[in-house]
C-alpha cells in the first residue's frame, strides 16, 4: 500500500488509463470525463497536492464534465442530416412530364430516376409531355404535380 502512496500520480495515470478502457466498451462518454477527473487529480499528485485535495479536485471535475460538457457532445454525436426517402421524400422535387396529365387521365412523370403515375394538382390543368413540374403531395402511389415556375427574363438577371 506504500508504493501507491509513494506513487500516486501514476495510480491515477492507470486509473485514467482503466476509464479511458472503459468508454471505449461503454461509449456512453460517462468514463472519459471520469478519466479527465483522474488526469486533473494526477496533476495534482504531481505537483504534491494532499491526496484529499486530489481526491475532491477530481470529483469536482468529473461531475463538472458530465453536467456540462457530455450533454452538448451527445447532442452533436447524435445529430445529423435528416434523409427523407420514399413519398415524402420526392415532394417538393422537379419531375419531367412523360405522358400527358389530365384530371380525368393520369399520366407519368420521371422523378429523379424514377417513374410516377400522376395527376394535376390543379384540376382544370392540363400538362403535356415534356413540360418541368414540382411534385405538391403524394397520395398512395399517385403524385400531385404542378407546373414549375420558370423564372422570367427579368428574374434571370438579363
Amino acid at each position: 500500500m506504500d508504493w501507491f502512496g509513494d506513487h500516486l500520480s501514476v495510480t491515477w495515470l492507470v486509473i485514467a488509463l482503466a476509464l479511458v478502457a472503459i468508454e471505449i466498451v461503454s461509449t456512453d462518454l460517462i468514463f472519459v470525463m471520469l478519466a479527465a477527473g483522474a488526469v486533473v487529480a494526477m496533476v495534482l499528485a504531481l505537483v504534491g497536492a494532499p491526496f484529499l485535495l486530489q481526491v475532491i479536485v477530481g470529483v469536482v471535475v468529473s461531475i463538472a464534465l458530465i453536467a456540462l460538457l457530455r450533454p452538448p457532445l451527445l447532442q452533436r454525436l447524435h445529430a445529423g442530416p435528416t434523409l427523407t426517402s420514399g413519398a415524402p421524400g420526392v415532394i417538393g422535387k422537379r419531375a419531367t412530364v412523360l405522358e400527358e396529365i389530365a384530371h380525368a387521365a393520369p399520366g407519368r412523370v420521371k422523378i429523379g430516376g424514377d417513374v410516377w403515375s400522376a395527376l394535376p394538382f390543379d384540376e382544370d390543368d392540363r400538362i403535356e409531355p415534356g413540360t418541368d413540374v414540382e411534385v405538391v403531395s403524394i397520395k398512395g402511389g399517385m403524385a400531385f404535380v404542378l407546373r414549375a415556375h420558370r423564372p422570367t427574363e427579368g428574374e434571370r438577371g438579363e
